[in-house]
């Protein structure tokens, strides 16, 4: 049988962030529309938590989630050197070349066993993206015990907007993933099967 493209330990955590992040986004939402931060709520059917202190209890159980299952994910990626190979080096030019394929609808993607510039740069925000996520989070969480990490937000306002942000921007990678992983489909079933 051939060597596997995606590792068995590398689908597990995949698809242990997933659900991580999708519980975390709907209920983060619930929580959001408590008290908006802006003229606008999500739809009461896309959030997870009948009131706010259910949003709460299931976005700590999927915090603990994605802290648990995201370790492991990058420790895991550290260790095998997958990080270091799959993603490093990183041209400007090769991201910017690879962005503007896709936006002609012509993705770089011949080989599913490695990615694309453009892959590799989007991988890598999303992993910097959840970790100011963590942060922030950590700062409306237990604002009294993270004192300094809640003045470099700016305060604890700022760092509602920070969360939100980092929030928006995944969700939109998110996205963009799923539109990505349809084009090419053969990359899902990888991260299924594993080949």
């Amino acid at each position: 049988m051939d060597t596997p493209i995606h590792p068995r330990w590398l689908r597990a955590t995949h698809w242990g962030n997933t659900l991580a992040v999708a519980m975390l986004t709907a209920s983060g939402w619930r929580i959001y529309n408590a008290s908006p931060l802006f003229a606008f709520t999500f739809p009461r059917a896309v959030t997870l938590g009948d009131w706010l202190g259910g949003a709460l209890l299931w976005h700590f159980a999927a915090m603990w989630l994605l802290a648990a299952n995201g370790s492991m994910y990058l420790a895991l990626n550290l260790a095998t050197g997958r990080l270091r190979r799959r993603f490093f080096p990183l041209d400007p030019g090769h991201v910017w070349r690879d962005l503007l394929r896709a936006l002609r609808g012509q993705p770089t993607h011949d080989d599913a066993a490695g990615y694309n510039a453009v892959q590799r740069a989007a991988y890598l925000f999303v992993i910097a993206d959840i970790v100011l996520i963590v942060l922030s989070g950590l700062v409306l969480w237990k604002s009294v015990q993270f004192p300094l990490l809640r003045e470099l937000m700016g305060g604890y306002e700022s760092a509602r907007r920070v969360h939100f942000a980092g929030m928006a921007a995944l969700t939109a990678f998110v996205g963009i993933h799923l539109v990505m992983a349809a084009l090419v489909p053969r990359t899902v079933l990888a991260m299924i099967r594993g080949h």
